[in-house]
């Protein structure tokens, strides 16, 4: 048996007393999509930060259960945290360019992390910029500032960063939330190829765009896991009342 990239183990988590994730177990594919849909308050954006660890220094937290990468629970005392966020990368709803120019936005991770091989540094950035779909549109105006591209460009440059450090498992929180109908379009179109080299976990702005993007999905409700299955399935045809009423708009 293929072992999983990401498995995740009975997973509970607490804010202060609430309980925000009930008992989460799933495994997550190497090389695919997977989607985590479901109103808000659901618990999928604590999950994906459970993942990369970003929720440690939230005080008045606690979590039980495992996180697994390649077999091997990240929450173990002796895992190097900041070599694992170089492992799994994220990108938030809103795209937060660094100050500077393009160039310097992408290849800050490996610059940070010791790289000074120029011609490497110009490897990475063409290829992170064209595995974010990106390379076309600026290639003439790497050293212009990156602020100064549109909302659904800036959100091509961030998911570009992420990539420049070639992280195992990228992780996608409503990356085109805010984006125009073509950039959202370039943003899934890329999400097809990425995954030929990253495993990829997005939590998507809408249901259509969850049923375009998954190879499968998991529904979440009120910090419970209702149902996970394949993309074609799911949407097609749920086998869970609340995940349909969620799908059909019948919600509420």
């Amino acid at each position: 048996m293929v072992e999983p990239k990401l498995r995740i183990e009975g997973v509970d988590y607490f804010y202060d007393g609430f309980q925000a994730l009930h008992s989460i177990s799933l495994e997550v594919p190497a090389h695919s999509v997977t989607v985590f849909f479901g109103p808000a308050g659901g618990g999928k954006t604590t999950l994906l930060r459970l993942v990369n660890r970003l929720n440690d220094l939230v005080e008045g937290t606690r979590m039980s259960g495992r996180i697994l990468i390649d077999g091997k629970n990240i929450y173990d005392p002796d895992v190097n945290v900041p070599e694992l966020r170089r492992r799994v990368g994220m990108v938030f709803a809103l795209p937060l360019p660094l100050p500077g120019t393009i160039r310097e936005n992408v290849v800050y991770g490996p610059k940070l992390a010791g790289m000074h091989d120029r011609y490497r540094i110009e490897e990475i950035l063409e290829r992170s910029l064209k595995q974010a779909a990106i390379w076309d549109e600026i290639k003439d105006r790497l050293d212009s500032p990156a602020n100064a591209l549109s909302g659904g460009q800036q959100q091509r440059i961030c998911i570009a960063r992420s990539l420049a450090l070639e992280p195992e498992v990228l992780l996608l929180d409503e990356p085109t939330s805010g984006l125009d109908p073509i950039s959202t379009r370039k943003v899934e179109e890329s999400l097809h190829e990425l995954k030929k080299d990253y495993t990829i976990i997005i939590v998507p702005h809408s249901i259509q765009q969850a049923a375009r993007v998954a190879d499968q999905a998991a529904f979440f409700l009120m910090g419970e896991l209702v149902e996970y299955r394949p993309g074609t399935e799911i949407f097609t045809t749920p086998r869970n009342k609340r995940t349909e009423d969620y799908i059909t708009g019948r919600f509420g």
